[in-house]
């Protein structure tokens, strides 16, 4: 997860309110591979029917689900291990009886909690609970400002209008609202228009996701977008976010080499580079200060490597899967050991970016630890420039 707008402008919205000031010179401490962000999903089932589905949710879910007593059993795990911040996810979330009793279980226990929405379920009612509930922020999917082709994404005519009116009414109810845009071939060029609409609607924060290749998105290799494109969509977003002063906050989601490309760009110098490189390390990515649970208590490396387990918290607890010594973690606490692909492999800041997504090098080169096929920088060309820079 890439803070471009705090990397721009060293000026955050809900993420300083959520983890304290960080920026160039001093990375967040927010999180560590034993308290990682958790996104925990808590139901195979959702009212849509998104194209692009990671999990491959639908409107008629899955068996195997977490009981409500094994749903809380787990908030009480995540409680005692202070874990600072789990995003409620699904699905959609919204679908499940049980959603206040768990959030408000993590909450009590001290627990920061976001939601991750499609925002259709959100009435005036649903926002004044999710206010009682004090839930920390809430991130509604919109992945084009054309109603029609949102809906066509998201499986349901109607959808786009009802996401608006879920975002009215959380901003109306007081929440700390964010945008979750997933990033395709057909909408990247329309992608920064969703600032002006977020200032327009009052919104903070803008989550930008490269789509990823796992779910049902597998199906779908035509939606990833260009290198070229994504070099251009950064470009725009630095200079909006200078515009706007990190006003709404925008981030850029797996693609750590994004945020090289930032550093860049922005740095005036080697010391500079460094503190910015210092920033995306600290960020963290799949399964290296973030993981995933599942609808089912099985426990992933993240969202993004649905097929990957790292434990199943019906038979064991979380203390002892986020053990950084349990082998089937251990891997993704060093992706950079691991990679094969003849550009990662060789690439001066692979520690740091972790080789971008493992699902995407899949799906491109039939190997997991393969090279992401959106990833466009010239790694050994970038420290070579820095490196010159800094002897001069």
């Amino acid at each position: 997860m890439i803070p471009l707008s705090v990397m721009v402008t060293g000026r955050g919205t809900v993420s300083f309110k959520i983890k304290g000031p960080y920026g160039r010179g001093s990375p967040s401490r927010f999180t560590s591979e034993f308290k990682p962000i958790t996104f925990w999903h808590l139901t195979f089932k959702c009212n849509l029917y998104c194209m692009h589905c990671y999990i491959s949710a639908s409107p008629f879910g899955r068996p195997g689900e977490l009981s409500e007593s094994e749903a809380l059993k787990v908030a009480d795990e995540i409680v005692e291990l202070e874990i600072p911040l789990v995003v409620l996810s699904g699905g959609e979330p919204l679908v499940r009886r049980d959603f206040p009793n768990i959030a408000l279980r993590l909450v009590d226990g001290g627990v920061k909690v976001s939601l991750s929405t499609n925002g259709t379920l959100i009435t005036r009612d649903v926002a004044n609970m999710l206010a009682k509930l004090n839930i920390s922020y809430v991130g509604i999917s919109l992945d084009s400002l054309i109603p029609e082709v949102h809906d066509k994404f998201r499986g349901l005519v109607g959808a786009y209008r009802r996401a608006i009116e879920g975002i009215k009414n959380s901003v109306e109810a007081g929440l700390d609202v964010g945008l979750r845009m997933t990033i395709t071939r057909f909408n990247v060029d329309e992608a920064p228009k969703l600032i002006d609409l977020a200032l327009n609607l009052g919104v903070k924060r803008i989550s930008y996701y490269l789509i990823d290749i796992t779910g049902r998105a597998r199906e779908h290799m035509e939606l990833l977008p260009t290198g070229a494109q994504l070099r251009n969509l950064l470009d725009t977003l630095i200079e909006r976010s200078k515009e706007t002063g990190g006003n709404p906050e925008i981030l850029v989601v797996r693609g750590n080499f994004a945020g090289i490309y930032v550093a860049d760009r922005m740095a005036g110098n080697m010391q500079e580079f460094g503190d910015y490189l210092k920033m995306i390390s600290a960020q963290g990515d799949c399964g290296r200060k973030t993981i995933s649970i599942y609808p089912d208590g099985k426990v992933k490396p993240c969202q993004f490597l649905e097929w990957i387990d790292i434990g199943d918290l019906r038979v064991q607890k979380l203390r002892e899967i986020l053990n950084p010594e349990n082998p089937l973690l251990k891997p993704f606490l060093e992706l950079h050991k691991h990679l094969k692909g003849p550009k990662c492999s060789k690439c001066p800041f692979k520690e740091m970016c972790g080789g971008g997504s493992r699902g995407r090098a899949l799906a491109a080169t039939g190997d997991f630890w393969g090279d992401d096929p959106l990833c466009f920088i010239d790694g050994p060309a970038l420290a070579a420039k820095w490196y010159v820079n800094y002897k001069e």
